[in-house]
């Protein structure tokens, strides 16, 4: 059984699954979808072809699943899908997708997102995500696992972020991150790597060292990036972390490759 609040308008056609708590002045549309053991705090709105996980928390003025912020969005039936054990915070925005991005949005599960934080559409969101305050993620990005990104981040379209990434508050990310990566500036730039991520994520000395040395030699001056790649491969080939980041390097994209700065001559 559910528990609804009287206040809350939930349209008869919502699935609701076992132990599901709906607070005052919620709005749930008739194509939504929620798993066993959800609990929406006050004026909660979900609407739109969205299924909401199982255990997430939402908490008051989040908006799920309403039309996208696309000029080419033309009505087309398309999907939000939220993973289990997320924590949506105050005032959060997620949209669904649109028939240019494959007509889904997906955010993975044990995530969280602190207020005002935005998934825009067809975003893929790993899981043990955290976007923090008014963190936001612009339409078609791609944010692997364990990615952090810092209060009032800004993702641009089409953009990638690697596994355990970490973008530092205030930054403006245009180019692809790759995996372990740690971005920073209002422009930002690749300052290095994650390296406390790293380290609470559990990775022993070996792993990190791996990691620092493949780092060195993919962004050193001498000879192109794909020369560098395929050094770093030979150098590191049972490396499944190495191997991450050449993979990332190699895949196609639509953004340049965040790369450090140079310093002034």
């Amino acid at each position: 059984m559910s528990n609804v609040h009287s206040s809350a308008v939930v349209d008869p056609k919502a699935k609701l699954g076992s132990d599901v708590e709906v607070g005052p002045f919620c709005v749930i549309g008739p194509n939504v979808t929620i798993g066993d053991g959800c609990r929406l705090h006050s004026h909660v709105v979900i609407e739109g072809q969205t299924t909401l996980g199982a255990n997430c928390e939402v908490f008051p003025f989040a908006s799920l699943g309403h039309i996208p912020q696309d000029m080419k969005y033309g009505g087309e039936k398309s999907e939000l899908v939220i993973g289990d054990n997320n924590r949506i915070r105050e005032y959060v925005t997620m949209n669904p997708g649109t028939e240019g991005g494959g007509l889904v949005t997906r955010v993975g599960s044990d995530c969280l997102f602190m207020a005002q934080s935005h998934v825009a559409h067809d975003c893929v969101v790993g899981d043990h995500v955290i976007l923090a305050n008014g963190a936001t993620l612009a339409g078609h990005c791609v944010v692997g696992d364990y990615a952090i990104l810092g209060g009032l981040s800004a993702v641009h379209q089409f953009v990638r972020i690697g596994e355990h990434a970490f973008i530092g508050g205030m930054s403006g990310v245009e180019n692809d991150v790759i995996p372990y990566g740690m971005m920073i500036g209002p422009r930002a730039s690749l300052k290095g790597l994650n390296v406390i991520g790293i380290r609470r994520r559990g990775f022993d000395r070996e792993q990190l060292k791996a990691l620092r040395e493949a780092y060195d030699h993919l962004f050193a001056e001498e000879g192109t990036l794909a020369e560098r790649a395929e050094a770093v491969e030979k150098a590191f080939p049972d490396d499944e972390n190495v191997t991450s980041i050449l993979e990332f390097i190699r895949a196609e994209s639509s953004r340049s490759l965040s790369v450090p700065k140079q310093d002034p001559a």
